[in-house]
């Protein structure tokens, strides 16, 4: 009757065991050079239009094909000022400028208000 209640114990501590070590190999991922030039190229486009230190006025918010729209149809208006179209879960932001200050955004904000209705002011770091 003993034999039979050590038995479940040392089952379970056998299988214990050998759970505690089934993870041990490491695998060694190998990435192709193009993918990291890929990746590097990205990181750098990324950053150079996103620059969180300066005011952004966003000009659209919506789907992708109007997004695109509304980003062409603002450089048409403002061919001398740089705008982009940047992916926010679930939809898509136009945004426009990099105003050191918000004096200056605002001014801007408020010839853009007359041809883009839902315009706004983005503080740095939003």
């Amino acid at each position: 009757m003993r034999n039979l209640r050590i038995f479940p114990v040392l089952f379970c501590l056998f299988f214990m065991h050998t759970i505690s070590y089934a993870q041990e190999k490491n695998s060694a991922i190998q990435e192709s050079l193009a993918i990291k030039k890929l990746v590097d190229a990205k990181r750098a486009t990324t950053s150079s239009t996103l620059n969180t230190d300066k005011y952004n006025i966003q000009i659209f918010y919506g789907k992708n094909q109007q997004a695109k729209e509304a980003l062409n149809r603002f450089k048409r208006m403002y061919p001398d000022m740089e705008a982009t179209v940047i992916y926010s879960n679930p939809s898509y932001k136009v945004l426009a400028g990099n105003f050191k200050t918000r004096l200056e955004a605002e001014r801007y904000l408020k010839s853009i208000k007359k041809d883009f209705d839902s315009a706004l002011l983005l503080r740095p770091g939003k």
